[in-house]
């Protein structure tokens, strides 16, 4: 293993800063263990509530038996909140307005609460996106399985199990990713005993920069504007000519094709209705790659998980303004398994700086 730095200059990139059983994220190899499972052995084969048991199970003593039921009726008992939309929330930006909405429940350390905050990002998500629709929105269903109230909450209407599946894949592969940054700031905070609420903003506020979260979105708007496979190599040539960054394309850690992108791509398969859309976004990528790898032949940038994150988030009828709040959606169980391996520990998160700024005048 490289040694550890200690002065953080390259963004804490190989500083250790936790031992955990929750997920290793090997960049070289393109591997991603969760709680001792390949993403391979999870995505497409579990549902986000079993996801949920195995990444808190240990860390909460009273974890309900029953945690599909428990989770429906904790999506009921949240949805008493959304009454609390009103126009100043619903003018902001999707993420924001979910986020205000979580910070309205009470902190705590106990599996409810744990529960309850996995439960706020997909009921006030899709209750923000219908209200700022001018729709009413629609309350959950407890006895529904989560993907599938997720759904429905969102459109009115009933999905179908393919669609609940997809989704499903989805929350399972964005799950849990290693000490990524809002994984971390939600360690951070929950090292001080603020409670578990105050952990998941911190995680919600870091997922939502355009570095972390609040990436996939763009990538529509990328698609639209190439239009038909014959455009992609003049527009991303254009594009980075200008100095753009490519959105979907290049991870901090992986070094070679990210896992979750084939996890999800799979997943987008699965929707019959959007495999035009599929075959272009393929086209498009192929495209990307090549040129990627004719600008920039020292480096290997890669698909990463937002491009067809994208791709499926829109057929499942996400708008784009709110792809990071479905990322909250699958991560909040990770921020909370991590928020409690953190508390196990004990200990404060604090670490050391450099001072680099002009010393203090001797007196005369």
């Amino acid at each position: 293993m490289t040694e550890p730095l200690t002065d953080g200059s390259d963004g804490l990139e190989r500083v250790i800063a936790a031992h955990t059983v929750l997920s290793e994220v090997d960049g070289a190899a393109g591997r991603l263990i969760i709680r001792g499972y390949s993403l391979d052995e999870l995505a497409g084969r579990t549902r986000y509530e079993d996801l949920v048991a195995l990444l808190m199970g240990g860390f909460y003593d009273d974890l309900p038996p029953d945690l599909p039921a428990a989770l429906g009726q904790a999506r009921a008992e949240v949805f008493a909140e959304v009454a609390a939309l009103d126009t100043g929330l619903l003018d902001r930006a999707p993420i924001e307005a979910m986020r205000a909405l979580t910070a309205r429940l009470a902190d705590g350390d106990d599996a409810a609460t744990a529960l309850r905050l996995v439960a706020a990002p997909a009921v006030f998500t899709a209750a923000v996106v219908r209200a700022q629709a001018g729709e009413a929105p629609v309350a959950p269903d407890p006895a529904l399985r989560h993907a599938a109230d997720v759904l429905r909450m969102l459109r009115g209407a009933p999905a179908g199990d393919a669609e609940a599946d997809a989704l499903d894949t989805y929350l399972v592969t964005v799950s849990d990713h290693g000490l990524n940054a809002s994984t971390f700031a939600a360690r951070v905070v929950a090292s001080t005993r603020a409670g578990l609420t105050s952990a998941v903003l911190a995680g919600i506020s870091a997922l939502k920069g355009p570095l972390h979260g609040g990436a996939p979105g763009p990538i529509i708007d990328m698609l639209d504007e190439i239009g038909e496979p014959a455009n992609a190599r003049a527009w991303i040539e254009q594009a980075l000519d200008r100095g753009d960054r490519l959105m979907g394309f290049g991870h901090r850690v992986y070094k070679v094709r990210d896992p979750r992108a084939d996890a999800l791509k799979q997943a987008v398969r699965w929707l019959d209705a959007r495999q035009g859309r599929l075959e272009f976004a393929e086209a498009v990528e192929a495209a990307a790659l090549a040129i990627l790898r004719e600008r920039k032949p020292s480096r290997s940038l890669q698909t990463n998980v937002e491009f067809y994150t994208a791709l499926l988030l829109e057929a499942l009828a996400f708008p784009p303004s709110a792809f990071t709040c479905v990322f909250a959606m699958g991560r909040v169980a990770g921020w909370l398994a991590h928020a409690r391996e953190q508390l196990a520990g004990g200990r404060l998160i604090r670490p050391a700086s450099v001072y680099v700024g002009p010393m203090p005048r001797k007196a005369a």
